[in-house]
């Protein structure tokens, strides 16, 4: 068992340069941290690494001020501080890089990163001048914020808290949009803070760059620090396994479901992306079968959503092909793509699956229009597909003509995959079908992906969730950074392998190398 092999919690240090004791905080009964304790030393490179939900940037957030906490408590340097605001985390020397760049589009590079200085300009404007160069980072300080790359905004993030001198520097993914070079030279000034005493806790899921630059690591699993000590107690293997749930450890569990295998020898498939390259991915080939359900694991940014967005006309391709059976549909529009029988339901169903203030009628019969170019369903049709949705998928609403907005999440989601079903699809592509929904729903969501490979439909089953994918799914692929990196056949479908592929721990041989 790996807890016989490393290391129970380390002792609590009430000395540390930062402590959270007892974090605990819920967002309506989901309850995100259970009790975390944290310590950070002076010159500690603190790596947090946790699969997607594990409570990393919610215990980030309360540090910074952002989020309050139900109960528990933050020190620095053994005070006892309230972090009410962010104001208060950036006084007492906190700085937060988030992931995802908080930039003023309008203003410069400059602006945006001396903004809240007491200092002048022109002390600033050296201080700045002196850290690029440190870091051998190109980047016009003139340019307005919103002609940047997110790679660029990465930067300027990064540059903001650099300047800031800050005694506890938080990362969040740092290097998720950086190029080799930049990366290496982050390293560097990295290195160079902790010589200064300065403690970061940095957040990542490349477990490479645990042992490149961290002294000491916390594995954050189900809202709490499940493991933590020195990282020269730890090796890769340990890593993954940590990861892993208890029940899964030294145990690779799957569920299978009695469906008919797919007879791969004597079917063509119906869908094939051959050296595809867009925005967040690079190289990707796979095939899909009839009634087949394809898993495509990993974790946040790896490039699974970009992938799809791309082959669904909404972002750029910039080279490579698309096939859905013998016709070329590489860079076509959405309304182009859907009827050639291809259609996507959203990860995110608040910001692009929904019509919230609209009923289930209307948000079940959409896409309908957009597929045949008009601007009204006649009425019959429309109340016959929505029914004829929500009795198959037993969809809990008063009347047709309920709010959107007012429905459960897990019946949000049932009409927003009912109105890709309603264009008639021969693929199927379902980004995080069960995120935010409770158990209960998603129970009934996964009866409805075995009713639809029944049928015959293809489907692309892109999550995080890496049981969701070994109980699904008939071939999985691994995503890592924007490229395949393991393919696994059914037998290898386990939560250990996949684990470890979605980190760069692959277990199965790597595609695309």
């Amino acid at each position: 068992m790996l807890k016989d092999k490393v290391f129970a919690m380390e002792e609590k240090k009430s000395s540390s340069l930062l402590s959270v004791r007892s974090i605990t905080k819920s967002f309506h009964t989901n309850k995100v941290l259970k009790g975390i304790d944290l310590d950070l030393d002076e010159g500690d490179v603190l790596a947090l690494i946790g699969g997607n939900g594990a409570g990393k940037s919610t215990l980030m957030k309360i540090i910074m001020g952002i989020y309050q906490q139900d109960s528990g408590d933050v020190y620095l340097s053994g005070e006892l501080i309230n972090m009410s605001k962010p104001s208060v985390a950036l006084a007492h020397g906190v700085y937060l890089v988030p992931q995802e760049p908080m930039l003023f589009p309008n203003m410069s590079v400059e602006e945006n990163i001396m903004m809240g200085f007491k200092e002048s300009p022109k002390e600033l404007q050296k201080r700045l001048a002196t850290l690029m160069q440190q870091l051998d980072w190109k980047i016009d300080v003139n340019r307005k914020a919103e002609s940047l790359s997110i790679a660029e905004q990465q930067l300027v993030e990064i540059l903001r808290g650099l300047l800031r001198e800050s005694r506890i520097l938080i990362l969040d993914e740092p290097t998720s949009s950086l190029t080799f070079n930049e990366v290496q030279a982050l390293f560097k000034i990295i290195e160079d803070l902790k010589s200064k005493g300065i403690g970061i806790i940095y957040i990542t899921h490349r477990l490479n760059e645990v042992f490149t630059i961290a002294n000491r690591v916390a594995i954050m699993r189900d809202g709490l620090i499940t493991l933590s000590g020195p990282v020269t107690n730890f090796d890769h293997e340990m890593l993954v396994e940590g990861l892993l749930p208890d029940a899964l450890t030294h145990q690779e569990t799957k569920v299978v479901a009695e469906i008919k295998p797919i007879e791969y020898d004597t079917m063509k498939p119906i869908f094939k992306v051959e050296n595809l390259c867009g925005n967040g991915f690079h190289n990707i080939n796979l095939q899909l079968y009839p009634g087949e359900i394809l898993g495509l694991a990993g974790v946040v940014g790896a490039g699974r959503t970009e992938l799809a967005t791309s082959i669904f006309g909404r972002d750029e391709i910039i080279s490579g092909k698309v096939y859905i059976g013998e016709e070329d549909i590489t860079g076509m529009s959405t309304r182009e793509v859907m009827i050639h029988g291809l259609n996507y339901v959203p990860e995110d169903r608040y910001a692009h699956g929904i019509f919230g203030i609209s009923d289930v009628s209307v948000n079940t019969t959409s896409s309908n229009l957009v597929k045949k170019g008009k601007f009204f369903v006649n009425d019959k049709d429309e109340k016959d597909i929505t029914q004829r949705y929500i009795d198959l998928f037993r969809t809990k609403v008063t009347g047709q003509d309920q709010i959107m907005g007012s429905l459960s999440g897990g019946n949000q989601q049932k009409v927003v995959i009912a109105r890709a079903l309603a264009t008639e699809p021969r693929v199927l592509i379902l980004d995080e079908p069960t995120r935010g929904i409770d158990a209960g729903a998603r129970g009934d969501v996964y009866s409805i992906i075995h009713q639809l490979k029944s049928q015959g439909l293809a489907i692309l089953l892109i999550s995080s969730d890496f049981e969701e994918i070994v109980e699904l799914s008939d071939r999985a692929h691994s995503m890592y950074f924007g490229r395949i990196n393991g393919e696994f056949s059914k037998n290898d479908i386990t939560q250990d392998n996949l684990m470890a592929a979605a980190f760069g721990v692959s277990k199965r041989r790597i595609a695309n190398a």
